[in-house]
């Protein structure tokens, strides 16, 4: 790794960005409180790649005067570096997305930068810990205004301030952030949580289970028989973990009757999806989303080897939990393929979508309109789960459930996995990024220069700069 070769490439950043930089002045007015606190342009709820990316592209657009806050240590945002259990990326290599559309900035162009002409041929798919080293490196090549092991609490509007107040508990202890505009970048969870069934957290002991986002002591499953829920990616990765530190054995159940060997998300890389779903009528919304669902999504090949390599790893297809529950120290699952002993449940069982759970969200959340209040789908294509999403306008701003009673939501922008029926692959997709960032960021700007109309239109007035 040439890390000489980095810094030239850097400079070469600093003077890509140099030829970008039209238009050049200053334009977001400042403001204050009532009591002379700075109101921030925008405060941006999580710091992985999504969070990251909206901050780089709106110093970009000349919005300054932003603050990115993670709950996490410096350097472990994401899943990369966490509970992501994968050895690659799931997405292909040539992805783009957080380079805002700055060649420089790819990740192409950082490894190249570092391993020479060439080197990107021979790479595959780039290992999660990589993503994740790019990510930081674009934090610091462009001085991103990151504050970590910080929380963000309940948003609230407060109408004799014309801006929201947060609460941010972090190291210094708590305070209140003011923002004229709020993104939520929290990730695939993050309009909604892990989910975890009660069927499972009512029948076992905590010490007897973890859901693949937690932290799960490997080591110490060696020698003992373990179960796996669901058979998607993450259930496939944490699988192959406890094989890797020498469990007994391994059984995966599903409720399929066949493993899901057609990845649908495959067909929607390309321009017409990733960057006009958002334009569909919401019945078309519905209905590509839906089907994307209902053909499921399949462990990639690299990761189902990983698993299958084991002579103790065994597929359960129609195999849905019926009954659960423990005799000491051992896990007891009934299924209709029949009756199964564990030593540890590990599960796959994913996200539920539900803005109610978001600690974000309290002071706003009756206000927001779901995908329930805005569409009734056919009977045949009814989802509990789609219904509860957020019905997000054109640049993944939160709308009114009563039109009237809370304009200021459109100040806040969910940009996480939550997007999914309004907008397609948003900011918790790297793969749709690129089309995802530019709305949002856009959203974000037209905020600020339409509440502020009738300032700029007065600068406009009193303009009397003299060419000659």
């Amino acid at each position: 790794m040439d890390f000489h070769a980095l810094e030239k490439h850097e400079a070469l950043v600093r003077r890509d960005l140099e030829f970008l930089d039209y238009p050049r002045r200053d334009w977001v007015i400042p403001r204050h409180t009532s009591a002379g606190e700075p109101v921030l342009d925008c405060l941006i709820i999580g710091g992985g790649q999504g969070g990251l990316a909206v901050a780089a592209t709106l110093l970009r657009e000349k919005v300054k005067n932003i603050l990115v806050v993670d709950a996490n240590p410096e350097g472990s945002e994401g899943p990369w570096r966490t509970f992501g259990r994968m050895i690659t990326l799931r997405t292909p290599k040539y992805l783009t997305g957080p380079d805002g559309g700055v060649p420089a900035l790819t990740i192409r162009a950082w490894y190249e930068a570092q391993h020479g002409e060439g080197a990107w041929e021979k790479l595959d798919q780039f290992p999660k810990e990589m993503w994740a080293d790019y990510l930081y490196w674009l934090r610091k090549t462009l001085q991103l205004p990151v504050e970590n092991e910080t929380r963000a609490g309940a948003i609230e509007w407060m109408e004799s301030e014309q801006c929201f107040s947060i609460p941010l508990s972090g190291p210094g202890g708590t305070r209140t952030a003011w923002a004229r505009t709020v993104v939520l970048a929290t990730g695939i969870e993050g309009s909604g949580a892990w989910h975890t069934p009660p069927q499972i957290s009512d029948a076992l002991p905590s010490h007897l289970y973890a859901h693949t986002h937690t932290e799960i002591g490997f080591p110490d499953l060696a020698g003992k028989r373990v179960a796996v829920l669901g058979a998607g990616a993450c259930a496939f990765d944490n699988a192959a973990v406890a094989l890797e530190h020498g469990a007994r054995e391994v059984n995966l159940f599903f409720r399929r009757g066949e493993l899901v060997r057609v990845n649908p998300y495959r067909w929607a890389e390309f321009t017409g999806f990733l960057k006009h779903h958002a334009d569909l009528p919401d019945a078309d919304k519905w209905k590509f989303i839906l089907q994307l669902i209902r053909m499921g999504q399949l462990p990639p090949a690299s990761t189902f080897k990983r698993a299958t390599r084991f002579e103790n790893f065994t597929m359960h297809a129609n195999s849905p939990l019926t009954e659960l529950g423990h005799a000491g120290e051992t896990v007891q699952l009934q299924t209709p393929q029949g009756k199964f002993e564990s030593d540890f449940l590990i599960l796959g069982t994913g996200f539920q979508t539900d803005l109610g759970v978001r600690p974000e969200l309290p002071k706003l959340l009756e206000h927001i309109a779901l995908w329930r209040d805005r569409y009734t789908p056919p009977e045949s294509e009814r989802s509990a789960d789609l219904a509860r999403h957020p019905y997000l306008g054109a640049n993944f701003e939160f709308i009114e459930k009563t039109p009237g009673e809370a304009p200021y939501l459109s100040g806040v922008f969910n940009y996480t996995f939550g997007c999914l029926p309004s907008m397609g692959f948003g900011g918790a997709s790297i793969s749709g990024m690129k089309y995802s960032l530019p709305r949002v960021v856009a959203g974000v700007t037209k905020r600020l220069y339409v509440e502020d109309k009738d300032l700029f239109f007065e600068s406009l007035k009193g303009y009397d700069v003299q060419d000659f």
